[in-house]
């Protein structure tokens, strides 16, 4: 009997609901929506019913398969500006101006937000800096938007640690699961390429206002 567990994208989880969908054949399938927070977060709040599900299925298909390099590489490379362009060039400079000084206080400030834990794991405030915001010049500006979104001090004490999406594949490569996923990389990337740079632009400034 093949059981497929399939996952999605979820923005919030409210009241408990568990986000599991049923296909009712035999055997079943499922449908899972997920969210992207270290798994940490949400785990304690995830009902049982999805849980066996996972635990009960064979197959387990992902949004994309975050464990295969290809994958992270492809991400990497898509959120870069297309050659010769920098950030500097296609933001208007005040922004810019802004966005260097927030990124130099974050460098300045990660240290202090950084867990005993995570020192203790090997995990060094420079090099977790330049692993979220490493290359940043050359990055699209909606990356940037995200990038900086991300680099928070409750967000840097939880790195380190997978997101849900990450630990659901390890587990199910652990269990030696068969996996796969339902998106291309390029299904993702595209259509966050496609904003509008006006539009990535105010969102930006509208952090700093």
């Amino acid at each position: 009997h093949i059981h497929s567990f399939f996952f999605s994208i979820f923005l919030q989880q409210t009241d408990l609901n568990s986000f599991l969908w049923t296909i009712k054949r035999d055997p079943p399938s499922y449908f899972y929506g997920t969210i992207h927070v270290p798994y940490t977060r949400v785990w304690d709040f995830i009902p049982e019913n999805s849980k066996q599900a996972f635990q009960e299925s064979n197959i387990v298909y992902f949004e994309l398969d975050l464990t295969d390099p290809y994958t992270i590489s492809a991400l990497t490379s898509c959120q870069l500006l297309p050659q010769g362009e920098n950030l500097q060039d296609v933001l208007p400079r005040d922004i810019y101006r802004r966005l260097k000084r927030h990124l130099e206080y974050v460098k300045l400030m990660m240290p202090s937000w950084m867990t005993p834990d995570q020192r203790g794991k090997g995990l060094y405030a420079d090099y977790l800096f330049n692993a979220i915001a490493g290359n940043w010049e050359r990055k699209r500006p909606v990356w940037v938007m995200l990038m900086v979104n991300s680099l928070t001090e409750p967000d840097i004490k939880t790195r380190g640690v997978p997101v849900l999406d990450l630990y659901l594949a390890q587990e199910a490569e652990r269990m030696r699961k068969r996996t796969g996923a339902v998106e291309k990389v390029e299904e993702q990337c595209h259509p966050l390429n496609g904003l509008n740079f006006s539009q990535v632009s105010l969102k930006l400034s509208e952090r700093w206002l």
